[in-house]
């Protein structure tokens, strides 16, 4: 008996060395391969692109390939389905945006568990979304907008594009929030909306900063706030719409990386810190002035804490709008 309790001891005293042991080898040979990160767009749009500045940046730092690869459809689901029946070793990564946290709300079905398919490696950047009207437009403040909508009701239209995105359900926050009524005038994509914006047929949009930002300073457009809680680096003359008539508004587009979930923890931190060294390159900086980005890469942890919130945020909003899509 005495023997066996030894034995038992020794036992327990052997687990923290064997589970060092096998820390030590899951870190050893990563990577030994190719890394994929899926880009669940269309090449050539925004998160394409800032996908592409990180993979080039992270592979220095990892010493090995990383190769994008597009999966586009079904409002991201398709791209994120790839990721979440993926090996969970480290070498399928997803870039997750917006559309990643609104997707369980707007989807009574989905081919996947947003909570327990994918494990958060790193939060690499947030952006505003910007107000933006005709510059013609009466409209030159975030109160004369509401002043607007509450003195005629529906009267006042603003363009999305598409069910769910950013700008659609920002403006339904706005809506809910400022307690007004505007006409919500969806279009298959950002181009054709702000083109219908400059000329008249629209009054208003509530776009990403990528989509507007050269339009405003070219004069096409006039912007009237961003949509985060603090003023953007991009625009630091703009006011917030939270500063100018709509205490507590806040909404804004993001970008991370996901793993599948089972991925090690030990690998996800090493993940997590090669995006961190990535988002502080030369080129990064470059990107995040034209796209508005303000730059993160904070750990694990605090990248799944900032999603769930995410998550929450704009399950209220879609529920109280009633939005589904089919």
């Amino acid at each position: 008996m005495l023997f066996d309790r030894r034995r038992i001891a020794l036992l327990f005293a052997l687990i923290p060395g064997l589970l060092s042991l096998s820390t030590y080898q899951a870190l050893a040979g990563y990577p030994e391969r190719v890394i994929k990160i899926i880009v669940p767009f269309a090449p050539g749009g925004g998160t394409d692109a800032i996908t592409r500045v990180l993979a080039q940046e992270m592979a220095k730092d990892l010493g090995a390939s990383i190769i994008i690869e597009n999966k586009p459809g079904a409002g991201t689901i398709i791209g994120a389905q790839a990721v979440a029946a993926a090996e969970g070793d480290g070498y399928t990564l997803l870039m997750g945006t917006f559309a990643h946290a609104v997707n369980p709300s707007l989807n009574a079905k989905l081919p996947f568990d947003p909570n327990k398919d994918f494990a958060p490696v790193a939060l690499v950047a947030r952006s505003p979304n910007i107000v933006v009207v005709n510059p013609k437009s009466s409209l030159r403040s975030i109160a004369d907008l509401i002043a607007a909508a509450k003195a005629e009701p529906d009267k006042i239209s603003y363009g999305t594009f598409g069910t769910g995105t950013s700008a659609h359900l920002a403006g339904e926050m706005f809506k809910h929030m400022a307690k007004v009524n505007m006409t919500t005038v969806p279009y298959k994509g950002s181009a054709p909306a702000i083109t219908d914006l400059i000329g008249g047929q629209i009054q208003v949009m509530f776009t990403t900063v990528a989509s507007a930002a050269s339009l405003v300073e070219g004069g096409q457009l006039r912007a009237l706030a961003v949509t985060t809680a603090e003023r953007s680096p991009a625009f630091p003359q703009l006011p917030t719409v939270a500063e100018t008539g709509l205490p507590g508004f806040e909404a804004e587009t993001w970008y991370g990386l996901f793993a599948p979930a089972k991925t090690p923890p030990e690998i996800i931190d090493r993940l997590n810190r090669s995006a961190a060294k990535a988002v502080q390159a030369d080129a990064f900086k470059k990107l995040s002035v034209n796209e508005g980005l303000v730059l993160i890469a904070e750990p694990p942890q605090e990248f799944c804490r900032y999603y769930r919130s995410e998550v929450e945020r704009w399950r209220k909003v879609i529920e109280g709008a009633g939005i589904k899509i089919e």
